[in-house]
This record gives C-alpha cells, structure tokens and sequence, in this order.
C-alpha cells in the first residue's frame, strides 16, 4: 500500500463527526489502560492528583495555588506568566520551570494573535544534556524524556476551533513530511489516525477569551504506556508520536513563534545536566 493511499485513509477517519456533547472530563472506553481523564480548575487555582494502580494511571483536580508568584512578562504582548508551575501529586512531580517566551503572530500585518510560554520539568533525572550539545539537541532531549507545558494566552477573543484548525494542520503537516523523510512508517501512521480524531474531537464550539489561558500538560514518559499529552478543561490523547511531536512542532524551523524558539534557545544553550 503506497503512503498515498494510507494517508488518504487517515484523513477519511479525520472527517467531521457529529458534534460531541462537551464535558470538562474525557470519557474514555474501559479498554484503555492508561491515562483516563484530565480536569484543569479554572484560572490558576488547581493542582492535580495522580492515582496508579496496575492497568491506569487517573488524574483529578482539586483546587489549589500551583503556580509561583514570580512572573515573566512577553515584551510583545504584556502578557505574563509564572516562572515556576507546581502540579502537586501522590507520584513526584517537580517544579516545572518556565524556559521562554514569545508572540504568535499571522499575516503580513504581523497581528499578534496569542502569547506561547514553554515549561519544562529540568530536575529530572532521566535528563542527559551535555553542555555541547545544539540548543536544538537540547530541546529535543528535554521534550522526548520528561514533564514540558505549552500554556497559549489570547491577546484578543478567539475560538478553541480556531486553534484545533490550526493544531490539526501542523500534526499533518509534521505527519506527511515525516513519512517522506522516513522519520514516520506507514504503520504509524496509520495508527495515529485514531488520536488524531480525537484531538480533533476535543474541542467544542464555543470562544476562548482574551487573556485566558489554555495550558497542554505532556507528561513524562512512563515504561511500557503511551504518552498523554493533556488538555487543560478539554480532555486527553495517548499516543507516543503525537503527544511528542505535538510539543517539538514548536520548535521547528516553521513553528508558529519564532520568537518563543529564539527565547527558549538563548536560555537552553548555557544549560547542561
């Protein structure tokens, strides 16, 4: 079977489905045995617990203070955010510590459109970063091997459509590319197809207003489970290429800011571990 032909069946299951009654947790089939549900509290009051038992790993949400008083500011925007964002938990999760920092922008105009913050948990001990490494080795490394967070705040009204739209086509993007590169099997990605629906699927038809936050929590990687990569009041995927990958399209040549991989490549560079 020739990618053509695969990637044409991806994309069928991709199709519009009827509309999904939104929920702020996720219900997932009884036959998955990983992560299952994510609420995020509204604002920045919320903490997360994490229950394992042998076949699923469980988050709930409970209201509390998670994120640190100090906060950096996005020239671009005046948007801030916190340098430090605690997710306490029964399993250890450390501090996740704000890397960079940069404006979304579209058109010719140069309309800023969102304010990006990339969070990375860098006390973990499976991180093995050389000081020579490229700041593009760097955070490649970081991404695939511990806990990171993409927090996007609107600098004017928009739409979770709007970002799903855009969200769909750079994971096809990413997928195709990756497939003609030989980074991505056929087998793949036709496996993929399936989160992929389901990002797509998450979100609902309603706005997201200015200056509220949409935070993307991907977890660190547990042995012998798929990777989630969790929308904060939307729900979860699991799938090791996309949740990662969700996180690297950032940082790619054609990534949607710039300036936040500039940001992120200038404080990564002096950093060894």
């Amino acid at each position: 079977m020739s990618f053509l032909s695969s990637f044409a069946r991806v994309a069928r299951t991709l199709r519009p489905a009827a509309n999904r009654r939104f929920s702020s947790t996720l219900a997932t089939q009884a036959s998955r045995k990983s992560y299952r549900s994510l609420v995020w509290g509204g604002g920045f009051g919320v903490a997360a617990y994490l229950a394992l038992s042998s076949n699923q790993v469980i988050w709930h949400i409970s209201s509390m203070n998670m994120f640190s008083e100090t906060l950096s500011v996005d020239p671009a925007t005046s948007i801030a955010f916190p340098t430090t964002m605690r997710i306490p938990s029964n399993l250890k999760l450390h501090p996740l510590s704000l890397i960079g920092i940069g404006v979304r922008t579209v058109s010719f105009l140069g309309v800023k459109v969102y304010s990006i913050g990339f969070y990375a948990d860098l006390s973990n001990p499976n991180l093995k970063i050389p000081l020579d490494l490229s700041p593009e080795e760097k955070i490649d490394h970081i991404i695939r091997n511990t806990a990171c967070v993409i927090r996007i705040v609107p600098t004017r009204n928009t739409s979770y459509t709007h970002l799903r739209d855009a969200f769909m086509r750079a994971m096809n993007a990413r997928l195709s590319t990756g497939y003609k590169e030989g980074t991505v099997s056929e087998d793949t990605a036709m496996m993929v197809a399936s989160p992929l629906r389901t990002l797509k699927g998450l979100f609902p038809n309603s706005p997201l207003n200015k200056h509220v936050p949409l935070d993307i929590f991907l977890a660190a990687p547990i042995p012998n489970k798929q990777r989630p990569l969790v929308f904060r009041d939307l729900g979860s995927i699991e799938s090791d290429w996309l949740a990662t990958e969700f996180v690297l399209n950032y940082f790619d040549k054609a990534g949607p800011s710039p300036p936040l991989k500039a940001s992120v490549f200038d404080k990564i560079k002096s950093f060894s571990k």
